[in-house]
């Protein structure tokens, strides 16, 4: 069977199509899990030797730690509240407790930002009590909805209130 030349160019730009195709997808990077994380680290930028008192009143000297493998750039907030045990967010709602600060922030994939924050020490908003526990919530902007989305990720530190 000959082929004539037309067709032979067809199949040929077809071969040259799925072979650019096929190596593209080999080359592409894909993110099998997607994840963000937040780290909250101490007054120096290390993990560990946490303060367990605080003054009311005082600010508290932290660094938060953002990580982005989802795949694509992330526009990020934390949010951080005072809250006591049984106000602490879960990996699918966020604290009860009003937000005091937030930070915004836009990552790239695969990039992480670490940022110094002072924190106020105040009573959450049960009231006055002895124990309080700090904590950072990560949110990302989802643009297909327009709103702020939690991400189920963050940290906590529970503190020991001593008033001034």
């Amino acid at each position: 069977m000959i082929l004539d030349e037309e067709v032979f160019a067809v199949i040929m730009a077809l071969t040259i199509v799925a072979s650019v195709f096929a190596a593209a997808q080999i080359l592409r990077p894909s993110v099998v899990e997607p994840f963000t994380a937040i780290g909250l680290l101490n007054e120096k930028g290390k993990i560990g030797d946490y303060p367990k008192k605080a003054i009311l009143g005082d600010n508290i000297t932290f660094y938060i730690f953002v990580d982005n493998h989802m795949g694509k750039p992330i526009y990020y907030k934390v949010v951080y509240k005072i809250g006591i045990n049984k106000t602490l967010p879960t990996n699918t709602t966020p604290s009860s407790e009003p937000p005091v600060m937030e930070w915004k922030g836009v990552l790239n994939h695969e990039a992480n930002a670490t940022f110094k924050v002072q924190v106020p020490i105040k009573y959450p908003s049960e009231g006055e009590v002895n124990k309080i526990t700090l904590i950072f919530e990560l949110w990302t902007y989802d643009f297909n909805l327009n709103k702020w989305t939690y991400t189920g990720r963050w940290v906590h530190l529970h503190l020991e209130v001593v008033k001034p």
